[in-house]
């Protein structure tokens, strides 16, 4: 069997001595869209932090591969430079803290080098055009004042300069209307590659009609209860959580 691009392997997880996440697996391989459904309250969002190296999470048993080599205990930055990505379901704002500044310092810490000031502008002003967002967007102080839609656009637009691998999707749809939904949602789908792998966490089939999953998975009592193809959303939206054992 090939190795995967990315694994979770028996993962059970800590949160300030409470037991959250008990025994996950799920494996991705390169060009695969995964989806996490679940109520919640369910841990999905524990694991998502726990992907990510958040210190507040403290995994007690299993393992995390990325590419074959075990990041269990990297911290954040270090898993980013191997090319992890996290998006938040609620961005964190930092006023005095330009967009620009904060795109230019991401890819500064990802790369491991500083980035040209002319090839960043180039960049950015081709990745903006692509998103539909104004220059001037740069400017404004990192999420201070953003719209639900305009948070995950720049979110969007991270994750395109960034270029990860893997990419976890914190329930992305939180917060968004119709129209933001579904011009994020189509941005995330243009950036799927054979090479390239995303872990879709949401509530709802909705995103999904965007983002097609190849596998979708059932979340609850911190474990993947049941796991199929796309038509597994279409039944949890039509028929709820309560048929699933455990959820």
């Amino acid at each position: 069997m090939s190795t995967a691009l990315f694994e979770i392997k028996d993962l059970h997880v800590e949160v300030d001595g409470k037991k959250v996440l008990k025994g996950v697996n799920l494996r991705v391989n390169r060009g695969e869209v995964h989806a996490v459904m679940g109520r919640n309250g369910t841990g999905k969002t524990t694991l998502s932090y726990t992907l990510m190296g958040h210190p507040k999470y403290t995994v007690t048993q299993g393992s995390i591969l990325l590419d074959g080599e075990d990041i269990t205990h990297l911290k954040p930055e270090e898993r980013a430079r191997k090319r992890l990505f996290l998006a938040f379901q609620y961005p964190v704002a930092i006023p005095g803290v330009s967009v620009a500044s904060f795109l230019r310092a991401s890819l500064k810490a990802v790369r491991a080098s500083e980035i040209d000031p002319k090839n960043f502008r180039s960049l950015i002003k081709t990745e903006l055009k692509s998103l539909g967002i104004p220059e001037n967007f740069m400017t404004r102080s990192l999420n201070e004042g953003f719209s639900g839609g305009e948070k995950k656009r720049l979110e969007t637009l991270q994750l395109r300069l960034l270029e990860p691998k893997m990419a976890v999707l914190d329930e992305t749809d939180s917060g968004l209307d119709i129209d933001a939904l579904k011009s994020v949602s189509e941005n995330l789908e243009n950036y799927r590659s054979k090479e390239r792998g995303m872990l879709v966490i949401t509530h709802y089939q909705r995103m999904l009609n965007y983002i097609k999953p190849d596998y979708v998975h059932v979340f609850g009592s911190g474990q993947v209860l049941e796991s199929g193809g796309p038509d597994l959303a279409l039944k949890l939206e039509a028929q709820g959580y309560d048929w699933v054992k455990g959820a």
